[in-house]
């Protein structure tokens, strides 16, 4: 009879109870294993994260450090390009990249105008507006110095135009030398939207 109504139920696609144990037993195993695989996998994620963040670091830092260094003393352009008594002149500022890998050398770094006046004194301002960082452009035409971003305008030697200005200051100036008839610039950018000149 037991025999009849177990082939019955296999008929009709019913597992027999020693079946269906054995397929419970196989999920609950087959869970353990994967949360123990899952476990395993993050304790191992976290624990290789710190050498790989640390390793990236190295890196990449070379990279930051590329470019000119802050208040580094670069040749601009020959005196004699420099006429005295004329209008601004914007120049690009060029230096080597050195990083922990290799050196480029004559990168451009930034960009200055240079006034020579009637007596050969140079003024170097440069071409990062204080206000939002834009490039200011100078208009020969109205003899000022405009950035397009926000209005600010400034005058020929660099000082505010007005009182209204969007710049919380003049333009930046820098050091300039002359050394065998070539004009240097002890280049260097400035915080933007301060009123203070404060090395960036």
């Amino acid at each position: 009879m037991w025999e009849l109504f177990n082939g019955a139920r296999r008929l009709k696609g019913v597992l027999p109870i020693e079946a269906m144990t054995f397929k419970v037993f196989c999920v609950e195993t087959n869970r353990r294993n994967f949360c123990k695989s899952a476990a395993v996998a993050v304790i191992g994620g976290v624990a290789a994260a710190v050498p790989i963040g640390a390793g990236l670091t190295s890196f990449v830092q070379p990279l930051r450090e590329g470019g000119a260094k802050e208040g580094q003393w670069i040749p601009v352009t020959a005196l004699e390009a420099l006429p005295a008594g004329d209008a601004p002149m914007k120049f690009l500022v060029v230096a080597n990249k050195v990083d922990a890998w290799s050196k480029t050398p004559n990168v451009p770094v930034g960009a200055v105008y240079l006034i020579r006046n009637a007596k050969g004194d140079i003024t170097a301002l440069n071409v990062i507006c204080p206000h939002a960082g834009g490039i200011i452009d100078y208009d020969a035409a109205e003899g000022c110095f405009l950035c397009p971003l926000h209005k600010s305008l400034f005058n020929a030697d660099g000082s505010l135009k007005n009182a209204k200005s969007p710049s919380p200051r003049p333009m930046d100036t820098l050091q300039t030398e002359v050394r065998d008839g070539t004009v240097w610039v002890r280049f260097e950018n400035f915080r933007v939207g301060v009123r203070q000149k404060i090395p960036a």
